[in-house]
């Protein structure tokens, strides 16, 4: 039972923790005309994922020695990547690299279609796009396991067309209903040491 009104309706959320989560699941919209402002990079140190659970490579088939690190590279508008690219074949599956929750399914100027997830910790948020697609059956709200399938390998957005690939952040934020504008951090040390699974589907 990993659907909220569903969850809500046999009591499977304390009171509290239903409240928090239809809290975070009203956020305010990101704004697509302006870049987030992030001042800092959050030292690798500290940046271990929630618990230190080792992530999910979020691409199937994808192991950590094919993995690079555009974390540093220059963008456009002299902005920093703050993300790592993973190339795969459209259509490959997308992966959750660990336990958390769909915040925002959004379609973006320039990430295309994306996914955003919060995890356990309530303040490291999980971005990924230029999704081709969903998975089947995503929705908001939704409680995510590592590995479980939440999309498909696509070049939406300000991608080049057939530039298949994820783009990937992680980041932390001290108010997770300004999911986009948090504090970067690395993906590359975390997933280089991260697993490369086959995906869940959904039950």
């Amino acid at each position: 039972m990993r659907d909220l009104p569903r969850m809500l309706a046999v009591g499977a959320l304390s009171t509290g923790a239903a409240a928090l989560l239809l809290y975070l699941l009203q956020p305010e919209a990101p704004p697509e005309a302006v870049l987030p402002v992030r001042d800092s990079v959050v030292a690798v140190a500290e940046s271990r994922p929630p618990q230190d659970a080792r992530l999910v490579i979020p691409v199937e088939g994808v192991s950590p020695d094919r993995l690079r690190d555009t974390f540093s590279e220059a963008r456009g508008l002299g902005r920093r990547h703050d993300a790592i690219d993973i190339d795969a074949p459209r259509g490959t599956p997308v992966l959750s690299v660990g336990a958390s929750v769909v915040l925002k399914l959004f379609q973006s100027d320039r990430g295309g279609t994306t996914l955003y997830a919060l995890a356990p910790d309530q303040r490291t948020i999980y971005y990924y796009a230029h999704l081709d697609r969903y998975a089947e059956g995503i929705r908001e709200g939704q409680q995510l396991e590592p590995g479980e399938l939440i999309g498909y390998v696509g070049d939406t957005g300000n991608a080049n067309p057939g530039d298949y690939h994820l783009h990937f952040e992680i980041s932390t934020t001290g108010n997770p209903r300004k999911y986009w504008g948090g504090s970067p951090v690395n993906p590359y040390p975390l997933l280089r040491t991260g697993r490369a699974i086959p995906h869940r589907t959904m039950k």
